[in-house]
Formats: C-alpha cells, structure tokens, sequence
C-alpha cells in the first residue's frame, strides 16, 4: 500500500477492512475489488450514514429511538419495493397494450 492510499483510508469516513470483507463474502471468489471500488464504497456509505443522521436530527425528541431510525431508513428501504412495483406496473402494462393492439386489428378486420 503507497503513503498516498494510507493518507486516503485515514481520511475515510469507515474502517476499510470490515467493507471489504462484507463486499468479498457477497462477490464470487474470483472477483477482485479495486482499489477505487473499496474508497468509493466507503464514501458513499460515509455519505448514506449521514443523510440517515440528518433525517433523525429532525426528530424533536433529545434521544435517538429505533423508531426514528427506521422512519430515517424508511426511503432506502422502500427503494427495493417500488422496483418490484414498477415492474409489475410495467408487465400490466404490457398486457394492456397487447390487449389494445388485439383489439385495433379486430376493429380493422370487421370495419374494413
């Protein structure tokens, strides 16, 4: 590891090692990680801790709850729900759709 990489993980908002190993047990083995993956996940968890943060701050009480913090993750965790949403909403759609173009032709068939 170069100065310049250290220097980089002391600036980081989370231990490094701990991301890694939770990244490679949900990697194949024979994924490697970069070293630009590893930084850029620590950011962004960093970034995602205080977002949470922010939104339990809004709570009016002095003390922290669960509660709050599930009100706080509430978004990021619907986030998986409304993709399987769409994607319903999107195959219905695609049933609606057919069952127009069904119909358009049988309308053209009988009318033409």
């Amino acid at each position: 590891m170069t100065e310049e990489e250290v220097i980089n993980e002391e600036e980081l908002p989370l231990p490094m090692a701990p991301l890694v190993r939770l990244m490679k047990k949900n990697l194949d083995k024979d994924k490697l990680i970069k070293s630009q993956v590893k930084i850029s996940m620590n950011k962004w968890l960093g970034e995602m801790c205080e977002r949470v943060s922010r939104a339990m701050n809004l709570n009016p009480y002095t003390s922290i709850d669960l509660a709050a913090f599930k009100e706080a993750i509430k978004t990021y965790e619907d986030l998986e729900e409304m993709q399987k949403e769409k994607e319903r909403i999107v195959v219905s759609l695609e049933k609606i759709k057919q069952d127009c173009d069904s119909l358009i032709r049988d309308i053209n068939r009988k009318f033409d």
